[in-house]
């Protein structure tokens, strides 16, 4: 039975609820509602009011809470809405949610898991469709990950939570509805290992979350023109899996970057730097990025020009196999 990005998310968190009485869900509308995206759906119903519930609508109060509920021995997992409304809640992240551990010389626990919804591809309005993943994995205390397929949906979740430190999950909501023939419960390799979603020869493209399956789409294109694209989803921003990076490209002497988020310091340059850094002698062009544009996110009737494409990444292969 297929089962999409959204059920995977939804059977992880039940089942982490059902493993741990210390699990809480909670966020704007994830109770009687179940999410924006039904991704908490029946949740409050299976497990009560205590344990998934509703909250104000203020982001800093939400992180807040879950910290305080993290030292007191809970395992919160709190959701952000949206990507956009994730910045009112940024002091509450980046002082206290990420630091306190080091703070405490580790003494202090807080597993707490941060769902954010993030990215573009839906047709929403302003503040709803941000990538705001560098922030987070520039910011050090704190585990980044973001699932490209509904089995990562599941298994990542499930280890996201059992995680005793704090983790940023961020689920990309055009890939919501992305469905897989996989049963759950499911166990893939461990969130801080990429994976190779397609071997190749020619080019590597690094990519995770919402531009996995647009890379995956781009590596069957470049087929028909002769190039073979190795496709390796990162799946964790923070900390990356360099190994794995310099590996597939010492196998193919290129390498291209593909996120949506803007350019400019984006999870691309640090890439970019450690591939040189460390297999600079393999490389027979210079690392290349295909990303969103370098302008805050474009209204809806114009995202389908600022989103990375399948052409876009083309356009890089191009460039790439040029020297």
């Amino acid at each position: 039975m297929a089962i999409t990005m959204a059920q995977a998310i939804n059977a992880a968190l039940r089942d982490a609820m059902e493993a741990d009485d210390r699990v809480l869900i909670f966020g704007e509308d994830v109770g009687r509602l179940g999410g924006v995206f039904r991704v908490t759906d029946g949740l409050q119903a299976t497990f009560g009011e205590e344990r998934c519930f509703d909250t104000p609508l203020a982001e800093s109060g939400i992180i807040g809470t879950a910290i305080g509920l993290a030292m007191y021995g809970f395992r919160p997992v709190p959701e952000m809405q949206f990507d956009g409304f994730t910045y009112p809640a940024f002091e509450q992240i980046v002082s206290h949610l990420a630091k306190m551990p080091n703070r405490s010389r580790g003494t202090v626990k807080l597993p707490v898991t941060v769902r954010i919804p993030y990215g573009g591809g839906i047709g929403a309005v302003e503040h709803h469709s941000e990538s705001p993943e560098a922030y987070w994995a520039h910011t050090a205390g704190l585990k980044v990950m973001t699932p490209g397929t509904p089995e990562d949906g599941y298994a990542m979740m499930r280890e996201a939570i059992a995680m005793d430190d704090p983790v940023i999950f961020l689920e990309p909501k055009r890939r919501y509805w992305m469905k897989s023939d996989a049963e759950l419960p499911i166990t893939t390799q461990p969130a801080r290992e990429a994976v190779v979603r397609r071997e190749g020869t020619d080019v590597s493209v690094f990519c995770y979350g919402p531009m996995v399956r647009t890379a995956l789409e781009a590596a069957d294109a470049a087929a028909d023109e002769g190039w073979s694209l190795e496709v390796v989803d990162l799946r964790s921003l923070s900390p990356l899996d360099t190994a794995t990076m310099v590996a597939s490209v010492e196998r193919t002497g290129r390498a291209i970057v593909v996120h949506e988020a803007a350019m400019t310091l984006g999870m691309g340059a640090e890439i970019a730097a450690r591939i040189q850094e460390r297999a600079f002698y393999h490389l027979e062009a210079p690392v290349l990025r295909a990303t969103g544009y370098d302008t805050p996110y474009p209204p809806a009737k114009l995202e389908e020009f600022w989103l990375p494409d399948v052409d876009r990444i083309l356009d890089m292969v191009e460039r790439s196999m040029s020297y």
